[in-house]
C-alpha cells in the first residue's frame, strides 16, 4: 500500500494576481504597528535633530552678538571713566580751556595775518565720549 497517498482534494490554489488588500492582511498586524510606529519615530527623531541644530547656530549667533556688545559697552565705561577722572585734572583743563580759545591773564595772542580761519574747538583733538 502507497503511503502518504490520500482521496482528500487538494487545497485551492490563491489567484495568481492578488489585491493589495489580500496581500496586506496576510501580514501580522503587531508587525504592520511596529514599523509604523517606528517610521512616525524616525520623523521625530529627525525633527528633533534639525530643530536642535538649528537652536544651537542661532544660541551660538546670539552669544557672539551679545559678547561683541559688552565689549562695546566695556569699552565705553572706560572711556566714560577716563573723561570723569580727566575732568578732575586742572592741567587737562586748562588744555581743554585753551583748545577752545581761552587764553591766561598775562598771556597776549599772536595771530599770523595769513593764518587759516577755523571755528572755535577745532584746534585740539576731539575725545570720543559714548
Amino acid at each position: 500500500m502507497l503511503t502518504g497517498v490520500t482521496d482528500v482534494p487538494p487545497p485551492p490554489v490563491p489567484p495568481a494576481r492578488a489585491t493589495w488588500w489580500q496581500r496586506l492582511q496576510r501580514l501580522p498586524l503587531t508587525m504592520m504597528i511596529a514599523s509604523l510606529l517606528a517610521g512616525l519615530g524616525i520623523v521625530q527623531l529627525t525633527f528633533q535633530l534639525g530643530n536642535s541644530v538649528y537652536r544651537t547656530l542661532t544660541w551660538s549667533e546670539e552669544t557672539r552678538q551679545t559678547l561683541t556688545r559688552v565689549a562695546t559697552l566695556e569699552r565705553d565705561v572706560q572711556i566714560l571713566q577716563d573723561a570723569v577722572k580727566a575732568s578732575r585734572d586742572p592741567s587737562y583743563l586748562r588744555a581743554l580751556a585753551r583748545c577752545r580759545g581761552f587764553v591766561g591773564k598775562n598771556e597776549r595772542v599772536i595771530v599770523a595775518s595769513d593764518a587759516p580761519e577755523t571755528p572755535p574747538g577745532e584746534n585740539c583733538k576731539a575725545l570720543r565720549v559714548p
